[in-house]
């Protein structure tokens, strides 16, 4: 599951590094995430990256609501 994180910047530095990351066809959303996953890798442990990756890996992937209703939709029909 994916969590978003608020950040606050000045409003003219956000549109000057909206500017320039556009000028290079980059995102600041996947910039973002870039930093987000370094951090990541620098801040947490190895063990514990290794078991959240293990733990990921068994969980059966969540049914959104709109699978749900695509589920509905064909038991009705039957």
């Amino acid at each position: 599951m994916k969590k978003s994180v608020a950040v606050s910047i000045d409003a003219e530095k956000l549109t000057a590094l909206e500017m320039y990351l556009g000028q290079k066809n980059l995102k600041l959303s996947e910039e973002l995430e870039k930093f987000a996953e370094q951090l990541y890798q620098k801040y947490v442990p190895s063990n514990v990256r290794e078991f959240i990756e293990l733990t990921a890996a068994k969980k059966p992937p969540r049914k959104t609501k709109k699978d749900v209703s695509a589920e509905s939709e064909n038991q009705s029909e039957q």
